[in-house]
């Protein structure tokens, strides 16, 4: 499978999230041999939108000359795309969301309805495309925090997505939470190797990886501690 990652942590390798994005792609490349390339966002030229839509009226062609011509060709060549980000004000960071934005010259301005909403027609052909998001946030759980980021990405790609949200993911980044944090990368491993044989995940070890590894209380007061 060639897969295309977007990492949209400013910290690049450093990225608390990414520690749950490798050992995924551990898990798939021990079920299959992989083609991976990993983008880090944030060294990447890419211009704002501007809402022209002028690559919705000449076959896909934006104004900017910058780095997302060459990522859009790499998208299409790819058979799963995998966002990688922390949670940023209930979000993806600004430099991943404007990668987003820029995929607008892969569709029309013509539009047809599909069930009870209305989607832009393509201009290319990428119905092959999987898609899965890897999100992790700083916060002791998950209620209230990861559904507008997951909202938006099951709008953005309604069909053939896979999501992952792990809350108290700094947590990976400190050694001296290994206790906790191998375990539960082993879990994020075993749903890699999973989707790689059957392209999905079971939904008790999706629940199980998404739950906080140490009590609520108790996290909040270390990260509290630390203040």
């Amino acid at each position: 499978m060639k897969i295309l990652g977007f990492n949209g942590s400013p910290k690049r390798d450093r990225s608390d999230t990414m520690h749950i994005t490798r050992a995924f792609l551990e898990g798939m490349k021990e079920a299959a041999p992989q083609d991976i390339h990993i983008i880090d966002v944030i060294d990447r030229h890419i211009e704002y939108c501007t809402g022209c839509f002028a690559c919705k009226r000449n076959g896909g062609t934006c104004i900017h000359d910058d780095d997302m011509k060459g990522i859009l060709e790499e998208i299409l060549a790819s058979d799963l795309l995998l966002f990688s980000f922390p949670l940023y004000s209930y979000g993806m960071p600004a430099p991943l969301k404007a990668l987003l934005d820029r995929t607008m010259p892969l569709s029309s301005l013509a539009m047809r309805r599909v069930g009870d909403r209305y989607e832009h027609v393509g201009q290319a052909d990428f119905s092959h495309l999987r898609y899965l998001m890897i999100c992790g946030c700083g916060f002791p759980n998950s209620k209230h925090n990861f559904e507008p980021a997951v909202m938006q990405f099951r709008l953005c790609f309604p069909c053939d997505h896979t999501i992952i949200t792990v809350p108290e993911s700094p947590m990976f980044n400190a050694p001296e939470a290994a206790v906790v944090t191998v375990p539960r990368l082993g879990l994020v491993r075993q749903a890699g190797a999973q989707y790689a044989k059957t392209g999905a995940i079971d939904a008790a070890l999706l629940s199980e990886i998404g739950s906080p590894m140490i009590p609520e209380e108790q996290y909040a007061a270390i990260v509290n501690g630390g203040v």
